[in-house]
């Protein structure tokens, strides 16, 4: 993390294609790494980065219509682009008000370190945790 550089007050991002594009207004406070297999599968990579906001921060500038959502579990509903796939956010039914942004969809620089990982009891056996962020066998408090 460059310690140097200014905090930005709002974060733009967008999917592959740059058919959809959003806006998140203030700091970005969490970066969670979760290591279940479901994020794994909706990746095709050892982990999901996601930063935990709040649903009033996030504005969709664009692609409102190839956004696609699939439910992965029962009140886990992931959100995409139709055209290229990009996961962008997560919302869950016992989390209102909450997205999950999926953060590699950032192009505004992100200048937090990891908070923490989840799920590491299901991490990909191929990937080693390299850093010093908490780690814990599901989520916290569950």
């Amino acid at each position: 993390m460059d310690v140097t550089a200014p905090i930005p007050d709002h974060y733009l991002g967008s999917c592959l294609c740059g058919s959809v594009t959003y806006r998140v207004q203030g700091p970005l406070e969490e970066l969670v790494f979760c290591h279940c297999s479901r994020c794994r599968k909706a990746t095709g990579s050892a982990f999901q980065a996601v930063a935990p906001i709040a649903e009033s921060a996030f504005e969709l500038l664009s692609g409102q219509a190839d956004i696609r959502s699939h439910e992965s579990s029962p009140g886990v509903h992931r959100h995409f682009c139709g055209a290229c796939g990009s996961p962008l956010f997560s919302r869950r039914d016992f989390m209102p008000g909450m997205l999950r942004l999926r953060v590699g969809t950032l192009d505004t620089p992100l200048q937090i370190d990891p908070t923490m990982h989840i799920f590491t009891a299901s991490k990909a056996p191929w990937f080693t945790i390299g850093d010093a962020a908490p780690q814990y066998d599901t989520r916290p408090g569950e």
